[in-house]
């Protein structure tokens, strides 16, 4: 299963604390991983797909494959950022998601990614179907 690029895009805010940062104020470059990762959570979270309850109910996780970044600009302390995040492609055991994070006031590109998440079982580890009822709200909702 292969889906067409989606033109729906999640939007999900984020502040820079502090802790983001190292102490000349600008944000560590792992840290942007965290913000994607909140975003695409969120993204599932929106669809009405806990991640925890995937786990206990349907024996399913979902865990980074590969990760394509450009880090554009750098931001820094107490910045207002949006993450956005798209389908890119969806099959039957993975999701690779298009993702930018835009300095909210002007509007900057400071990154942008292509994340593939894959879809594993909880008990081996190993690569397994995307559950039905997941399949079906991204292909209603994207």
């Amino acid at each position: 299963m292969n889906s067409a690029t989606s033109q729906r895009i999640f939007v999900w805010p984020i502040r820079v604390y502090y802790e983001d940062t190292d102490a000349g104020g600008v944000v560590y470059h792992s840290r942007y991983l965290h913000f994607l990762e909140r975003a695409r959570t969120e993204c599932l979270r929106e669809l009405g797909f806990e991640q925890d309850i995937l786990a206990r109910q349907e024996q399913v996780l979902f865990a980074v494959r590969r990760m394509e970044i450009d880090f554009l600009k750098s931001a820094h302390f107490n910045a207002h950022l949006t993450v956005n995040s798209r389908i890119l492609q969806l099959r039957r055991v993975s999701l690779t998601f298009d993702q930018d994070i835009i300095l909210t006031a002007d509007k900057t590109r400071l990154l942008h990614a292509q994340v593939q998440i894959a879809c594993i079982d909880t008990i081996q580890h190993r690569p397994c179907p995307i559950p039905t009822s997941l399949l079906q709200k991204i292909h209603h909702e994207f």
